[in-house]
C-alpha cells in the first residue's frame, strides 16, 4: 500500500490539516444594492398613494383666529369641526360672504357644502389692526346711479331689489321704446349674456350694440356694478343672470353660491339674495347654465315666487326644453319670456347670419321673437352689422321687456 507524501510527513497521531473554505454570499454587491434601491422606491410609491394629505406637499401656513380681545393665556384652539369643515370643503362648497359686523366685533362665515347643503358656520373676530381692513373687503357693493331708493331693501348682503309704492323694477328699469309701434309690426330683442366678468368684451357690447339690445350680467367679476351702471348709461335694458345647477354639476360649475336642487328653499334663498345684491337696476333675472334646477319644480317655483314678489321679470333663455318656468311664472303673474334662437352656437360669421335669418322669420311668423348671444367678437360684429338694415325690412329692434310684454299681450 502506497501513501502519498503527505501523509508520510504528517506527524504520527495527528489528523492532516484541513483547508479552509472562504464564505460566498448567495448575491452580488450590486444585486443587494438593486433591492435596497427597490425597497426605497416601493416605500415612496406607498407614501405618495395612501397618504391622507390634500395638499400633496405642498408648502402651507397656519393661522390662529382668536376672539377679539382675548389674551394669550385664554386663547383656545379651534374646534374640531372647523377643522374638518376647511379639509372636506371642495373646490365646488362656495363660501357666503360674512355676515355684516360693526368694527371690532365678530363676524360669521358659514360654509355651505354645494353637494349636502350642510352648513358650518365660522366665528371670525376682527382683530384691531385688521378689523378696518376686513370690513371694507366684506363692505357689500355701493348702490348705483340713477337707482330708485325707494326699490331697495336691505339684506345681510347689501341691497336688493323690492316693490313700494306700486312701482315694480321690472317697469322702471325697462328701456325706453316706442310700444304702440311694437304693437302693430313684428318685433326682434336681442339678448347677450355673459358679462360683467370681462371688462374688454363687456365694454365693446355696451357701446358696439345699439342700445334696444339688452345686456344680460353674471353676478361675478370684480365689480359687475360698475360695469351695469355703465350699460344703462349708454341706454341698455340690463337683466341678472342667477347661476342655476345644470346637469352635470359639479363637472360643470357655474360658479359659486349656484342655486342647487339639493339645497333647503332656505339656502337657495339665502344664496339668490346675494345674487340680487352683486348690482342694482336690472329689470328681471334669467338662468345661467341651469338646466336641471329649471326643471325642477320643487327648486324653481319658490325661486319664481320670489322673483315675482319684488317686481322682477323672468326670462328663461330657452336651453332646457323641460323648463317648468312658463307655468310658473304665469301662477306667479309675473312677466316672462323665453329664448327662441341661440345666435352663435356656431360662431362663425355664416351660421351666426343663418341664425339671426331664422329669427327674423320667427319674427314674423309670431308677432315677436327674442335670440340669445354671447359678447364674442364675431356676434357683436355680426349682430351690429345685421340691425342697421332690420327697420328697412319692417321689423323693429326692441328691448326684451317690450317683446316680453307684446308676447303676454298676444
Amino acid at each position: 500500500m502506497t501513501e502519498t507524501a503527505d501523509d508520510l510527513s504528517a506527524p504520527l497521531g495527528q489528523d492532516k490539516p484541513r483547508r479552509k473554505r472562504r464564505l460566498r454570499l448567495p448575491f452580488t454587491a450590486m444585486q443587494a444594492l438593486a433591492v435596497l434601491l427597490g425597497l426605497f422606491l416601493l416605500t415612496f410609491a406607498g407614501f405618495a398613494i395612501f397618504n391622507k394629505d390634500p395638499l400633496g406637499g405642498e408648502p402651507m401656513s397656519r393661522i390662529a383666529i382668536r376672539e377679539n380681545g382675548a389674551s394669550k393665556a385664554t386663547d383656545e384652539k379651534p374646534s374640531a369641526g372647523h377643522g374638518q369643515a376647511g379639509k372636506q370643503e371642495s373646490k365646488h362648497d362656495s363660501q357666503e360672504a360674512p355676515k355684516q359686523a360693526a368694527p371690532g366685533e365678530q363676524k360669521t362665515v358659514t360654509m355651505i357644502d354645494g353637494s349636502t347643503g350642510a352648513r358650518h358656520d365660522v366665528v371670525i373676530g376682527a382683530g384691531e389692526d385688521g378689523g378696518d381692513k376686513a370690513g371694507t373687503a366684506s363692505a357689500p357693493p355701493p348702490v348705483m346711479a340713477g337707482i330708485n331708493p325707494k326699490l331697495l331693501e336691505k339684506s345681510r348682503y347689501g341691497m336688493i331689489p323690492m316693490v313700494a309704492d306700486g312701482l315694480k323694477p321690472f317697469n322702471v328699469y325697462a328701456a325706453d321704446a316706442d310700444r304702440a309701434k311694437a304693437a302693430k309690426m313684428p318685433v326682434v330683442a336681442i339678448v347677450i349674456g355673459g358679462l360683467g366678468v370681462g371688462a374688454a368684451k363687456t365694454a365693446d357690447a355696451i357701446m358696439k350694440l345699439p342700445a334696444a339690445v339688452t345686456l344680460a350680467f353674471t353676478p361675478y367679476g370684480t365689480d359687475p356694478g360698475k360695469l351695469a351702471e355703465r350699460a344703462r348709461a349708454q341706454r341698455h335694458e340690463i337683466f341678472l343672470q342667477i347661476p342655476m345647477e345644470p346637469y352635470d354639476f359639479p363637472d360643470n360649475d357655474p360658479g359659486p353660491q349656484t342655486l342647487l336642487t339639493s339645497l333647503s328653499t332656505d339656502q337657495n334663498m339665502d344664496r339668490l339674495y346675494w345674487h340680487f345684491s352683486r348690482m342694482q337696476g336690472y329689470a328681471g333675472i334669467t338662468n345661467f347654465m341651469g338646466a336641471r334646477f329649471i326643471a325642477t319644480e320643487a327648486a324653481m317655483q319658490p325661486i319664481i315666487r320670489e322673483a315675482a314678489k319684488r317686481g322682477l321679470g323672468f326670462f328663461d333663455d330657452g336651453s332646457s326644453p323641460r323648463s317648468i318656468a312658463g307655468p310658473a311664472a304665469a301662477s306667479a303673474a309675473m312677466p316672462f319670456g323665453r329664448g327662441d334662437i341661440a345666435i352663435d352656437v356656431v360662431p362663425t360669421p355664416t351660421e351666426i347670419d343663418r341664425a339671426l335669418n331664422k329669427l327674423e322669420s320667427a319674427a314674423r311668423e309670431r308677432g315677436a321673437a327674442v335670440g340669445t348671444a354671447s359678447a364674442l367678437p364675431v356676434s357683436i360684429e355680426r349682430i351690429g352689422a345685421w340691425t342697421k338694415a332690420l327697420g328697412d325690412r319692417g321689423i323693429l329692434l326692441v328691448p326684451l321687456t317690450t317683446a316680453m310684454l307684446k308676447s303676454k299681450s298676444s
